[in-house]
C-alpha cells in the first residue's frame, strides 16, 4: 500500500527537530502527530511565519505527543500492511525525520522501506509538469500536505499513463 507522508520541522546544524508529521493511506486513513517533545525556541524566522500558525493549540489537541507515541502510533497504523511504498514531495529531510522516530535507518520496523519515493522526482521524469495547486491556506500543515501529496502521486499517475498509451496507426 502507498503511504503519502509530509513532516514539517526546525532545521539547525546537524540535525532535524520534527515538528509535525501527517501521512495519508491510499486507502483513505490519516495519522497526524505533533511533537510535544520539539525545541520550538529554535524555529527560524520561515518556520515560524509559514509553519507554527498552523498547529493547534497544544491544550485543545490530541494529536501533541511525544516521539515515542508518535513512533508507536505509526507502527500501529502501518501495522496490518506488509507491502509499504512511502512518498513524499522534496522528502530528503521528511524521511530523515521520518527514520529517526525509530532511531536510525536501520532501526526502522521490519517490512518498511529503507527509502522514500519522490514525487517531484517522478515530475521530473515526467517533464515537469504542471501540479494542481494546493490552497495555500492548507500549506505547511503536515496532514493537509500529504493530503496534497497523494492527489499529486495520482495526478501524475495519469499523465505517465497517457505518455505510455500506444498511438493507434496511422496518427
Amino acid at each position: 500500500m502507498k503511504y503519502f507522508i509530509d513532516c514539517e520541522f526546525i532545521e539547525y546544524p546537524c540535525t532535524i527537530d520534527l515538528i509535525s508529521i501527517g501521512i495519508v493511506a491510499e486507502d483513505g486513513r490519516e495519522f497526524y502527530g505533533i511533537n510535544a517533545d520539539c525545541n520550538y525556541d529554535k524555529a527560524g524566522e520561515w518556520v515560524r511565519e509559514n509553519v507554527l500558525h498552523n498547529l493547534p493549540p497544544r491544550n485543545k489537541n490530541i494529536d501533541w505527543m511525544t516521539l515515542r507515541t508518535i513512533s508507536a502510533m505509526i507502527r500501529e497504523f502501518l501495522s496490518k500492511d506488509l507491502n509499504i511504498e512511502f512518498w513524499g514531495y522534496y522528502c530528503d529531510y521528511d524521511w530523515v525525520a521520518f527514520c529517526w522516530l525509530f532511531g536510525t535507518m536501520e532501526d526502522l520496523p521490519g517490512g518498511y522501506p529503507m527509502y522514500c519515493r519522490d514525487l517531484k522526482q517522478w515530475c521530473d521524469v515526467l517533464g515537469n509538469p504542471k501540479l494542481p495547486e494546493q490552497d495555500p491556506k492548507l500549506e505547511h500543515n503536515a496532514l493537509e500536505d500529504a493530503r496534497w501529496n497523494r492527489s499529486v502521486y495520482y495526478y501524475l499517475e495519469e499523465i505517465e499513463r497517457k505518455q505510455n498509451e500506444i498511438q493507434p496507426s496511422g496518427a
